[in-house]
């Protein structure tokens, strides 16, 4: 084996506890812990289930690392299990939320191989961002998850250069519930900012611009992102925007950006981009099996930016850690 370890295939196509830690975060186990019931029948009534399989299940993650069992039929948290008390785990294996539709979608893995399309359908009986319009409940988790509650506060330091002498205006293009933006305006007094995205989705923004103290600096406009942006700002940002769909889609949106920011506005692209030299292949393959989408290497965004109407002007990784694309709309020649 050349001093590499050998590859354990069984390991890595456990599927038992994955399944296991999604079901004792639907069922709240570790809160319930947490809050002194220990006894598996007590869990089991607290949580809604049966203890015989309960206990099953939460021995084997004891085995696993996660819990522990200090008397039969006693469980505690573990470091590991204290984690599952996060609300991102809470709302990424959530069976009910949009860690379900996560979850189930992997079972399609195999037709999106076989046609380089999403079959998210066949399971849900519509394509991803349908069913989150269908289903608000939904819809809402995955706002969630997108935003503080799942990955933490975003960093307002979007911009290659750090150079903001010349931005007034931002427009988070996709910006869900408007996180990010929120951060921007509040480091960034003197710059308004505009909120794009679904109706249903920027209706819940409110609440988080009036805590971060910029709703007077704030407007909101529920569209898709496929149609005409708003125009004249000086900064447009997609953060984890594009890597959500296929070419064709993302072209679409970036040449939104490129008409909105002519002739001097800036487009910047946060997150589903990598270096060249460090963009081999990616392991980001949920985004293939909900929506289609990709990663892209720089080599590749810098073409579908000038199918765009847009130069990259400058490339390099955020001081919080993702990397980020500058763009400025191409010259036009008659």
């Amino acid at each position: 084996m050349g001093g590499r370890e050998q590859v354990d295939l069984f390991a890595l196509t456990d599927l038992c506890t994955p399944w296991c830690i999604h079901v004792v975060v639907t069922l709240r186990i570790a809160e319930h812990i947490a809050a002194g019931i220990t006894q598996v029948d007590a869990l089991a009534g607290a949580s809604g289930a049966k203890a015989e399989p309960l206990c099953r299940v939460l021995r084997h993650l004891v085995v696993k690392g996660v819990f522990e069992e200090p008397a039969h039929g006693q469980f505690a948290l573990n470091e590991a299990a204290r984690g599952l008390l996060q609300p991102g785990a809470r709302l990424g294996f959530d069976l009910n939320g949009i860690g379900g539709r996560m979850a189930y979608a992997w079972g399609t893995l195999l037709d999106a191989v076989r046609t380089g399309a999403p079959a998210y359908h066949t399971v849900f009986g519509r394509p991803f961002w349908d069913d989150l319009q269908a289903h608000p409940d939904i819809a809402a988790s995955f706002d969630s998850l997108m935003g503080p509650e799942g990955h933490g506060t975003p960093d307002p330091e979007v911009l290659v250069d750090g150079d903001w002498d010349s931005i007034h205006t931002v427009v988070d293009v996709g910006g869900g519930t408007g996180a990010l933006l929120a951060e921007i305006l509040r480091a960034r007094p003197a710059v308004r900012g505009i909120l794009v995205d679904l109706p249903a989705t920027v209706a819940r923004s409110s609440p988080l611009f009036q805590v971060a103290g910029v709703a007077d600096r704030v407007t909101t406009v529920g569209q898709s992102f496929f149609d005409s942006l708003p125009a004249g700002a000086d900064l447009y940002v997609l953060k984890k925007v594009l890597d959500d769909w296929p070419d064709p889609e993302a072209l679409a949106t970036l040449s939104r950006c490129a008409e909105a920011a002519r002739p001097t506005g800036r487009v910047v692209v946060i997150g589903g981009v990598a270096p060249d030299e460090g963009s081999g292949p990616s392991p980001e393959l949920l985004m293939l099996v909900l929506v289609g989408g990709k990663h892209r290497s720089l080599s590749e965004f810098r073409t579908l930016a000038q199918q765009a109407g847009l130069e990259v002007r400058a490339a390099g990784q955020l001081p919080s850690g993702p990397f980020a694309v500058e763009c400025r709309p191409a010259t036009l020649r008659p």
